[in-house]
């Protein structure tokens, strides 16, 4: 039989908000109206969760943690928006993570199995997939979308509506001013600037030589010698054809909003 939330006798639970079974609630926490909170969540001390906000299960939010806050964004007027959170996320201490905004689509998402380390901020209407781990001070500006398997490295910044792809990492201390294609390893010099492939985490993820050798041959084409943009995208089209690597890195590029980091 699954047993019910515990709630700290100095936390203050509003009586409109759901807690699921096996849910703990920490001292001087506070968790506001219109706040889901799946089964077996832990809330650490001193938290604040306001609403509306959608926590799935086996989440840890460590103590001082601020999530579901309003926008930080002027246009906001207080219309309804949301934030929405999946399963088995590790969020720590002085963690903020804010609803969406009407204009950006009013909901901000993360997924599942995260680890969002301390002092990181997620701003409205970013989309963050599972299977990331933003190391400290990682912050994220409004409307960034981030893959899945990304490492943000402590104090990395990124700007608005930039979006990075899947199993990106990003150095310590970068400020990411354009989009990341999926696999590429971003360090910092005055702006970021693209220093090789992620071999090392493909390599922990399973990708066998041969997947990761396509890859190389795809960030040779696109960011060594003087090729231009519309050049390598036709070289990788033709190596897109047996790889579907590659063919997700055309797919990225080709869908870009901002101008491709080079």
């Amino acid at each position: 039989m699954s047993s019910p939330a515990r709630i700290h006798p100095t936390a203050l639970v509003d009586p409109a908000a759901q807690l699921g079974a096996g849910v703990e609630i920490g001292p001087f926490c506070v968790i506001g109206a219109e706040v889901s909170i799946g089964e077996n969540t832990r809330v650490g001390p001193h938290c604040t969760i306001e609403g509306p906000t959608r926590i799935g299960r086996d989440n840890v939010f460590h103590g001082h943690a601020a999530i579901g806050g309003a926008p930080q964004d002027k246009k906001y007027r207080g219309e309804r928006v949301e934030l929405q959170i999946g399963d088995g996320n590790v969020v720590r201490e002085f963690v903020t993570i804010n609803r969406g905004t009407g204009e950006g689509g009013g909901i901000t998402r993360l997924g599942d199995r995260n680890w969002i380390l301390a002092y990181s901020h997620i701003a409205h209407d970013c989309r963050v997939g599972s299977d990331c781990i933003f190391s400290n001070n990682a912050t994220l500006a409004g409307h960034v979308t981030i893959g899945d398997f990304v490492i943000l490295s402590g104090f990395t910044g990124v700007h608005q509506f930039c979006r990075i792809g899947d199993h990106a990492f990003i150095g310590m201390g970068a400020f990411v001013n354009g989009d990341v294609p999926p696999f590429l390893m971003v360090a910092q010099e005055k702006y970021a600037r693209p220093r090789g492939i992620n071999a090392e985490g493909l390599k922990r993820r399973g990708f066998d030589p041969e997947r990761i050798a396509a890859i190389k041959r795809a960030y040779r084409a696109v960011y060594l010698g003087e090729a231009k943009l519309d050049e390598a995208k036709c070289a990788l089209a033709e190596m897109a054809e047996s790889s579907d690597d590659v063919r997700a890195m055309l797919a990225f590029i080709e869908d870009a909003e901002r101008p491709l980091l080079r």
